[in-house]
């Protein structure tokens, strides 16, 4: 078990990494976020939200994706959603995020690195209710955190992500309404910065998708 546990060490050790690698992401105190940050909030929405969402839930493997979803970024660092906007970059992220996870299992060796290596890919792959649920948070979250940033933190492009929340809540009442919710708050604050929210929408109608 000694070994074992040094394997896991060793990975604890390089998730560590993650409560310095910073988000594109501001807290209200004018600080960038950290990953791990915006984990801690992610398994604290899941515990919230668990009572209120349309299926019963296994909260357990639930937290487990939310907990290892962004732990190959310790290796492969963060890519903000809105510099991924081409399939080349699309691929390029998928890369580097499959190299890392295939690291981490070997890194863990095959009991719970192969648990963690699944677990990463039902939450990518959105297999289950769980995976689309924590898939729906980690997208809720992010928007959660930007309405609480100074309005001079945002770039023009994530003034178009408010409302491309939809697409990853629509298969659960809770989520939706959270999100009706989330959205109306990040429509206030860009009506108080003097945004045009109309003019935001008709310009994402001259674009690609994105933020998927």
């Amino acid at each position: 078990m000694k070994e074992e546990l040094k394997r896991v060490l060793e990975v604890l050790h390089l998730a560590e990494k993650l409560k310095y690698e910073l988000r594109h992401s501001w807290l209200s105190n004018g600080r960038q976020e950290s990953v791990a940050e915006h984990t801690w909030r992610m398994s604290l929405m899941l515990v919230l939200l668990e009572p209120y969402l349309d299926n019963e839930i296994d909260v357990a493997r639930a937290l487990k994706m939310v907990i290892v979803h962004d732990l190959v970024e310790a290796e492969a660092g963060d890519i903000p959603a809105f510099e991924v906007f081409t399939a080349e970059m699309k691929e390029l992220k998928r890369v580097r995020e499959l190299k890392a996870i295939d690291n981490l299992r070997e890194a863990l060796g095959n009991g719970i690195g192969q648990h963690v290596y699944e677990l990463w890919h039902e939450f990518e792959d959105k297999l289950t209710y769980e995976a689309r649920v924590a898939n729906a948070l980690d997208k809720l979250e992010v928007q959660i955190q930007h309405n609480h940033a100074s309005m001079d933190a945002w770039l023009e492009i994530e003034q178009e992500f408010v409302f491309l929340m939809g697409q990853h809540t629509e298969f659960d009442a809770c989520l939706s309404q959270l999100k009706e919710l989330i959205e109306e708050l990040a429509v206030q604050k860009m009506e108080a910065a003097g945004i045009d929210v109309a003019a935001v929408k008709q310009r994402m109608l001259t674009k690609p998708a994105v933020g998927a």
